[in-house]
């Protein structure tokens, strides 16, 4: 069997490890991070795992928090337009969960390493892939660093934006009731963003991962341009105000006098342009250098779609080694071709959903969605299939299709089987 190594220990990179390392394919994960020094940086994102991904989990093994317990089933979703409709839901037919990237990630690293793996802590660049060649038959690179993505290059064809479309601020709150039944809440401001109401387990328990997805240069922008560390106090206060203008359906369920990050510090803020890069490079040798995860696929978070992404991937890879045992151009070929439409479609949907301003056709699906519960159960479990959403928003003619498929089936939200 091929020798396997793999720069970053994110989510694709450990699934891809955990997956080979499970049909005995030697593996060695390098990451300039340690365990200990993850689980107590700043968080990284308040990313779900939908289903696709957790049964993966279970099939790896490391599935240790279940669904069941720790996960939700429910999307609201919430016009704040004057004339407006009432909050409307979408279910999946499975549940998703999110979880604390501190707990989650130094747990699948021990995990490997009980198991047999070897962890290097190192930082790589890709004057390093040479002489890591002369050690693996495959580099896989599934970290995002600026300099591995220039490596690689980028697609046009599905990366359109020059710069970010959102300025992100995502925190981990105590304070906001959960909903009932537990679920993620997506609230629109138009022209101003969108915001994510995740629950999410971290080291305290449950909090909400409110993920403010803000228009540069609209109101919301100061949510990321001001800095929390800088005054954590007027952070607090501004995130109220801003909450209650803006998204009011999540603002009701605050307690003002409880309402606190659930450890100092906790506040991610920045900024991400969606990209979709080459697949693939070859060394002079011809050793294959793959690009993985966020290496290959940078997506703007307000599809929720990054770790499942990478995931996806991870499996994808896994399965060309090992059906193969060779890790040559035409295996790099292969794996190519088999995320194409997953990770294209999701690009469309990604794109389509940050465009400013929204686009037409886009609006006419969110008012459908607000009136007909299954096109709203469907989009809601395509999260889980997000190429299926990506399908669906390419263009005026494809949201007039799926509108009119709902109107035919008679919208009745007890029939799952309809799409």
């Amino acid at each position: 069997m091929p020798d396997i190594g793999i720069i970053g220990a994110g989510t694709a990179g450990l699934h891809l490890a955990l997956l080979l390392q499970q049909a005995g394919v030697p593996t060695r994960i390098y990451t300039n991070q340690t365990a200990e020094q993850m689980a107590s940086g700043p968080p990284q994102n308040s990313v779900s795992h939908h289903a696709p991904t957790i049964a993966r989990e279970n099939a790896m093994g490391v599935n240790f928090w279940p669904a069941e317990e720790y996960g939700y089933q429910v999307h609201f979703h919430h016009l704040n337009a004057p004339g407006g409709p009432p909050v409307f839901r979408g279910d999946f037919l499975r549940p998703s969960r999110v979880l604390d990237y501190r707990i989650y990630l130094p747990r699948l690293m021990a995990e490997y390493e009980e198991r047999g793996g070897t962890i290097e802590q190192r930082a790589i660049e890709p004057s390093d892939f040479e002489q890591l060649a002369r050690r693996h038959d495959l580099v896989v690179v599934a970290a995002g660093k600026r300099s591995f993505a220039e490596y690689f290059g980028e697609r046009p064809d599905v990366s359109p934006y020059a710069k970010p479309q959102r300025h992100l601020a995502v925190g981990f709150w105590d304070g906001v009731a959960q909903t009932e039944p537990r679920s993620v809440t997506m609230s629109i401001s138009p022209g101003h963003g969108e915001l994510l109401d995740l629950p999410i387990t971290t080291f305290d328990g449950w909090a909400s991962a409110l993920l403010c997805e803000n228009v540069p240069g609209g109101d919301l922008e100061a949510l990321m341009t001001q800095k929390e560390s800088d005054d954590p106090e007027a952070y607090r206060k501004l995130t109220l105000q801003k909450l209650k203008e803006h998204h009011p359906s999540v603002y009701e369920r605050i307690d003002e006098s409880r309402f606190k990050l659930m450890r100092p510090g906790d506040v991610l803020q920045g900024a991400v342009r969606p990209v979709v890069r080459e697949d693939y490079r070859l060394l002079d040798d011809g050793t294959v250098v793959l690009a993985l995860g966020d290496a290959h696929c940078t997506v703007d978070p307000v599809t929720g779609q990054g770790a499942n992404s990478a995931s996806f991937e991870a499996q994808v890879a896994a399965d060309a080694i090992i059906e193969d045992g060779v890790v040559d151009e035409r295996f790099a070929q292969k794996v190519a071709l088999r995320r194409r439409e997953r990770v294209d479609g999701l690009s469309t949907w990604v794109n389509t959903m940050i465009a400013t301003p929204t686009p037409p056709h886009l609006q006419k699906l969110i008012g459908a969605m607000s009136e007909m519960r299954t096109l709203c159960d469907e989009f809601t479990e395509n999260f889980s299939y997000p190429h299926r959403n990506g399908d669906m928003v390419a263009t005026p003619e494809r949201v007039d299709a799926a509108i009119a498929r709902h109107a035919a089936i008679g919208n009745d939200p007890t029939d799952r089987k309809a799409f």
